[in-house]
């Protein structure tokens, strides 16, 4: 059975804490421990491209319609990609 809209969101919230977290203070996040800037921008990296494939879901190939979604999830994936893609540009 194919996952529903709210399932996926939900699935790529943990991207979106992870991503939070370590630009707010990275240096306090337990899953980057013992990493160098450069393996956490792509652990970062890897977040973002995560949200967004989730976010290209269209309804098509058995995946749920994300891009017609309205759920506020999106849009935490949605900030959650811009403050990504910020925190690797300002630590690259």
């Amino acid at each position: 059975m194919a996952q529903t809209v709210a399932e996926c969101l939900t699935a790529g919230m943990d991207s979106v804490t992870l991503i939070n977290s370590i630009n707010t203070d990275a240096s306090a996040e337990s899953k980057v421990e013992g990493m160098t800037q450069a393996e956490i921008n792509v652990m970062v990296q890897k977040n973002v491209d995560h949200l967004e494939i989730i976010l290209a879901y269209d309804g098509t190939d058995d995946l749920p319609n994300i891009t017609g979604s309205s759920s506020s999830k999106k849009t935490d994936c949605t900030n959650a990609i811009t403050t990504g893609k910020a925190y690797i540009s300002a630590n690259s």
